[in-house]
């Protein structure tokens, strides 16, 4: 067995990929942007079919990751932060969705 040490971005990517994640899509930013490049390793190393994005901004990292997961696939988006970025709009829309879809 392989022992390796990880830093948390390192420890969330596998994290993420153990847990069955299918998409990943980030917007590089301090200080998540670690996480899809050790996505990326992992995925590589596991030889899994992992479908990965640099988006162009937040919104777009978000929206191919919620469509993904409505979709039925496992997701993850990361990035810095949702708040008020460009991002928010998508993130309140989501959980309006979610809202109505109970």
């Amino acid at each position: 067995m392989k022992q390796e040490f990880l830093l948390g971005n390192g420890a969330i990517a596998l994290g993420l990929l153990e847990a069955g994640c299918q998409i990943m899509t980030s917007y590089p930013g301090t200080p998540s942007s670690e996480i899809l490049p050790e996505v990326v390793r992992f995925s590589k190393a596991a030889n899994l079919n992992t479908g990965i994005e640099w988006s162009i901004n937040e919104k777009v990292a978000f929206d191919n990751a919620f469509a993904a997961a409505i979709s039925g696939k496992r997701a993850a988006c990361c990035m810095k932060m949702v708040g008020l970025n460009v991002a928010a709009d998508s993130f309140m829309s989501a959980a309006l969705a979610a809202k109505v879809g109970e």
